[in-house]
């Protein structure tokens, strides 16, 4: 099929809703850390769908288990026992803190059921009047209620006021602050420990250790949400190994399936048993679909090699940011192959010149450009999108 993309792109502003800013491309095919248009010019993708495509694009072993999945069962709902849910499951507890898992559709979904777990807990342990929750300046949890309720920024939150009550924000990396805010009233603090949609910032180890040794204290469950920065992501299967501390309850989504949507929420079984049958669901959840995909993906992911070569590649990509020595670059900080690099303009003027030059990359606030390839990229196209960006800023 022929796609012409003024006739896309004109169709869209008539039949779509408007709530993105969507770039003036098609994008029709990918390959690998390549993406094509449909006027076909090629893209090095160092954004990789938001951190999502972390095998990169039509990976071949992806491939193969969805369309053998996909002529076996789609779908039966979770009134009925599969495999592939069962072996996901099994996976993520046992290479993980956690005892239990409850898979969800999205990032946002499992912030969500994570919420509801942490009160819930709260309820059976202690009762009613325990139901705060603490997050972070900077933080970025999700657009539903709930997720957005633990969300940092006004201009998401305030158009949708009132959101849901008892949730009070800290300055990240600020303990005492933290400090201050959590009490017997507090349920649940949620953190990413690598901020993503805030900057790209990471929690310092002090930071992560006080607030599991204040939720110890005041019996209150630690949230983190690895959505972004886990499953390989930083180097390591998780972000929260880099700093020896284990949360109650995790959150994960972007990358566990390629592209397909699914979420889950990792917890103790603590917090598992004070939700009982019922009390939460989801129709299309953890199908055996995406769960086949999961597996394959998270199999390919936490093989010791795969994570060394990621650790390896960040470094370089910090590296050769560094020494591009450009004065539009004001710093450069990041975990494995989540980077953010602070400039001295709006980042949406770099974004859309490096996207001309082939090179898409994404922001991370209003002057941080995030770089987030897949997790497969090279040496040699970190090398590339190197070139395409010290070219841009050479000319900006």
């Amino acid at each position: 099929m022929t796609i012409n993309t003024k006739d896309v792109i004109g169709d869209e502003a008539r039949y779509v809703m408007q709530t993105y800013r969507r770039a003036d491309i098609v994008l029709e095919r990918g390959e690998g850390v390549y993406l094509y248009d449909a006027e076909g010019h090629r893209y090095l993708d160092f954004m990789s769908g938001i951190a999502v495509a972390a095998l990169g694009h039509s990976h071949p072993a992806v491939t193969a288990a969805v369309a053998e999945q996909a002529a076996t069962l789609t779908h039966v709902s979770n009134l009925y026992y599969t495999a592939p849910q069962v072996e996901l499951a099994k996976r993520l507890v046992t290479n993980s803190f956690a005892d239990r898992v409850f898979l969800t559709n999205s990032g946002a979904e499992a912030v969500e059921g994570a919420l509801k777990f942490a009160r819930k807990r709260a309820r059976a342990q202690h009762g009613d009047g325990k139901s705060e929750i603490v997050a972070f300046s900077g933080s970025f949890h999700g657009r539903t209620l709930g997720a957005l309720s633990v969300t940092y920024k006004a201009i998401y939150r305030e158009p949708f006021a009132p959101l849901v009550p008892g949730v009070h924000f800290a300055p990240f990396n600020d303990l005492a602050a933290a400090r201050a805010l959590i009490g017997p009233a507090t349920c649940a603090v949620i953190v990413e420990p690598v901020q993503g949609e805030g900057g790209i910032h990471p929690a310092t180890p002090e930071f992560l250790r006080g607030l599991r040794a204040l939720c110890d204290a005041h019996d209150v469950t630690l949230i983190f949400d690895e959505i972004q920065c886990g499953l390989g992501r930083t180097g390591r299967l998780w972000a929260y190994e880099a700093y020896g501390v284990r949360p109650d309850i995790m959150t994960l989504a972007k990358p566990l399936a390629n592209g397909l949507p699914i979420g889950a929420i990792l917890l103790t079984e603590d917090v598992a048993a004070a939700v009982g049958y019922g009390e939460h669901g989801s129709t299309f959840a953890g199908g055996p679909l995406v769960c086949r995909a999961a597996g394959v993906v998270f199999d390919h992911i936490a093989r010791p090699e795969f994570l060394a070569a990621v650790a390896e590649n960040g470094e370089t990509l910090c590296r050769r940011l560094r020494e591009l020595d450009s004065p539009r670059v004001l710093d450069v900080r990041g975990a494995g192959l989540l980077v953010g690099v602070d400039v001295d303009r709006p980042a949406a003027e770099l974004i859309a010149e490096a996207r001309a030059n082939g090179l898409l990359i994404i922001n991370a606030g209003e002057t941080t450009l995030r770089l987030a390839p897949p997790l497969i990229v090279t040496r040699e196209q970190i090398d590339d999108a190197i070139a395409i960006l010290g070219a841009v800023l050479s000319a900006a």
